[in-house]
């Protein structure tokens, strides 16, 4: 795994965005005018302050995917904040290929946290994630396995899916298989949804699966799509390209392992985190499948940051919202590990 390294310019451009977003956030509104939603949400001040930075940057979707990975990777280099190593970082080999990273104590008696990043299929990378599945590793002591899955468009739909279901039969083998959670952001909250249904019957389920402002139906446009079409932070034209790479011609919108939301029933399916945030385009998608769960009979925690973004556990080192929604989320993971009888082992 390879570290994006930033050029002395770009970790003074890092310091000076740092220390200006740590402007009270009184002044902070007053500077940036943090925009209010239809459901009269405001925008925290320093995500408003984020916005605006990406607003005056690359936009990721009028280049050629190897390029935008570029792009996205020095923004979490930038964004993201420095963690601390965890104890044990070891890189493996899932088999066949498929890399991985555990976080965490090494210890194979604990839990794991099996994590897939997003990227909308197309980009992202189990170093542009480092400091999420840190923040988790450290804040619920289990370990976390960082799983870089193949990308689109070198590698379509359901690669990825594919991928996630060979992360799990290596984690239930290297692991107390009763004490395995699913989490992933953005597409990798999709993955993560569509493994948990692919999963569903099987002797071993996983503990949890935790969805981070998933995508969750590409089949329909919802309203917050409309309402942030032109957020910086993931725009309906990025939304397009990452589709335009991730979907052969022809791909059914509608099949559930595309739109976990179309599944229907989702009742036997483990207890579910959902996190949505205010002003992102998804918001609707992941409520929609929280709402889903709990119909179907699934025990389902939404957490819902109001004046957040779409990415916002990337944002841990400009924004301190985003970093305090980041304990929120680590704590809900932390409740969840913690065994309960309805969750005892067999």
């Amino acid at each position: 795994m390879t570290t994006a390294r930033l050029t002395f310019g770009q970790r003074l451009q890092r310091a000076f965005v740092i220390a200006l977003s740590r402007t009270p956030a009184p002044l902070l509104a007053r500077l940036v005018r943090p925009p209010v939603n239809a459901a009269g949400d405001r925008m925290a001040a320093d995500v408003a302050f984020l916005m605006r930075l990406m607003e005056a940057g690359d936009d990721y979707s009028d280049l050629p995917a190897t390029d935008a990975r570029e792009v996205t990777e020095r923004d979490a280099a930038l964004f993201a904040d420095r963690v601390g190593p965890c104890a044990v970082e070891r890189e493996l080999d899932l088999g066949g290929g498929l890399a991985a990273t555990r976080y965490g104590s090494g210890d194979p008696s604990g839990s794991l946290i099996l994590f897939l990043h997003g990227g909308g299929f197309a980009l992202g990378s189990r170093a542009s994630y480092a400091a999420p599945a840190r923040m988790l590793a450290h804040g619920t002591g289990a370990d976390v396995l960082s799983v870089e899955y193949r990308l689109a468009p070198e590698h379509p739909f359901p690669a990825a899916h594919d991928d996630a279901l060979a992360a799990w039969r290596y984690a239930v083998e290297h692991a107390d298989p009763h004490r395995i959670v699913v989490a992933g952001e953005s597409a990798g909250g999709n993955i993560a949804a569509v493994l948990c249904q692919r999963l569903r019957g099987e002797t071993v389920q996983p503990m949890a699966q935790v969805l981070i402002q998933p995508v969750t139906d590409v089949s329909e446009r919802r309203p917050s799509q409309d309402e942030f079409a032109g957020s910086p932070a993931l725009s309906a034209k990025q939304i397009e390209w990452f589709m335009g790479h991730y979907l052969p011609e022809g791909t059914d919108r509608l099949d559930p392992r595309v739109s976990p939301l179309r599944a229907g029933d989702l009742s036997g399916l483990p207890r579910a985190i959902v996190t949505v945030a205010g002003f992102d385009p998804l918001r609707d998608d992941g409520l929609a499948y929280a709402t889903a769960l709990l119909t179907s009979g699934v025990p389902t925690e939404v957490i819902h940051e109001p004046g957040l973004v779409h990415g916002y556990i990337s944002f841990t080192a400009i924004s301190r919202s985003s970093k305090a929604a980041m304990g929120r989320l680590v704590d809900a993971v932390s409740t969840a590990l913690k065994p309960t009888p309805e969750r005892s082992e067999p």
